[in-house]
């Protein structure tokens, strides 16, 4: 490496103290490839010892192996893979548990608008009246625009008790909205059933894939058995997804004997996760549309293509990846893109989504819910006679 041309202003031997730990940690992190690509690892030590020791503002190691690792993943191009600093590690440790400081909204991003797609009720959103389908413009003095999901996620959540400034624009009012809300601790179901009025059709909604779902799932079932369901609908419209051992344990219940889902690994020994052939043995319809993504397209997919019910609705978001979630040191963690997932049928989903048997398009002033209403329709058909 050629330092030839490099100067410093003070504390000469401080440069190469740096660049020897970068070293080090390069050796960890890319191994062979060092000795392969020389100059441009030579080039990143030289940057960050320029940064230490040039930059107007003194900048601490901590700050510069930080902004490094978040370049690595970033330059990865993949919207899945984030180096979670960690606070919002523990956030996201406290999403999967389905158990957190927050607001009681469930969002998404809708033609890149951080879109709320529930308010759950009994919260604080939902008692300041926020709404499905309000856009997020601003959380505090945060510009949402182009925000990811996991920067929106820290910024809504934090500890119980402190507050949080949302704007909103909503459909039909042509000024923002502004809520001023305190966070609680919130733990938000994420199954919800209910026998539909004047029938004997169970219908559920599963909004995510947490820890506790599958158990939800179990307790909701034998309680609309026992109201002797005579056909069930599953709604995973707008499901972001969540747990992929969590999905196989819900398919369980609908899925008959054989694969539910595969997982193909480009290093280490694919997985196959199956059915035990255990199911409700229902008649069923699964709504879907373009927020369903993830775990809900493994479960929409295995009920696909092994016919154990119908899709209506639109085609599914196409997220077809696994991510595996590594902690590392101070608390940090990494979620990284670790395998694709393929359907019983070996399909690859991914930017592709899963085709629905009966499309339907939902209104566009959503008066009534013809996804729900052409499901119940189906299902009717199905449980005649």
């Amino acid at each position: 490496m050629d330092y030839n041309n490099y100067k410093t202003r003070s504390g000469g031997g401080k440069w190469l103290k740096t660049a020897g730990i970068i070293l080090v940690v390069l050796f960890v992190l890319v191994g062979g490839l060092l000795a392969s690509d020389y100059k441009h690892f030579g080039n990143l030590i030289k940057v960050i010892t320029l940064v230490r020791t040039q930059y107007l503002q003194p900048v601490n190691s901590t700050q510069l192996v930080d902004g490094a690792i978040k370049g690595i993943v970033d330059s990865l191009d993949d919207p899945y893979s984030v180096y979670l600093e960690p606070k919002t590690y523990a956030q996201l440790k406290e999403q999967i548990k389905g158990s957190f400081g927050g607001l009681g909204i469930l969002v998404g991003l809708k033609e890149q608008k951080l879109t709320v797609v529930r308010a759950y009720q009994g919260t604080p959103a939902a008692k300041a009246g926020i709404q499905a389908g309000d856009v997020i413009s601003r959380i505090d003095d945060r510009d949402t625009s182009g925000i990811d999901m996991e920067t929106a996620l820290k910024l809504m959540r934090g500890p119980v008790g402190s507050s949080v400034s949302l704007t909103v624009t909503r459909q039909g009012n042509a000024e923002p909205l502004q809520f001023a809300l305190v966070r609680e601790e919130i733990s938000v179901p994420t199954v919800e059933g209910q026998v539909l009025s004047g029938t004997k059709i169970g219908y559920i909604i599963i909004s995510q894939f947490t820890e506790r779902t599958a158990e939800e799932m179990k307790a909701t079932l034998s309680k609309l058995q026992g109201e002797y369901i005579t056909g069930l609908i599953l709604d995973l419209r707008d499901n972001p997804g969540g747990e992929l051992g969590t999905a196989v344990n819900v398919a369980k219940n609908f899925i008959p004997k054989g694969p539910i889902v595969f997982i193909d690994y480009r290093v280490g020994e694919d997985q196959e996760f199956s059915s035990e052939g255990r199911t409700i043995g229902l008649p069923l319809v699964v709504l879907i549309n373009g927020g369903s993504a993830s775990a809900s397209e493994i479960l929409a997919g295995a009920v696909k293509d092994t016919g154990a019910g119908t899709l209506v609705g639109t085609k599914t978001f196409g997220k077809g990846v696994v991510q595996t979630v590594f902690p590392l040191n101070n608390g940090a963690g990494l979620k990284l893109t670790t395998a694709r997932y393929l359907t019983p049928n070996k399909n690859d989903i991914n930017q592709k989504g899963v085709e629905p048997d009966v499309l339907v398009q939902p209104l566009e002033d959503k008066s009534r819910d013809v996804q729900l209403d052409r499901a119940l329709e189906i299902i009717k058909q199905k449980t005649a006679g």
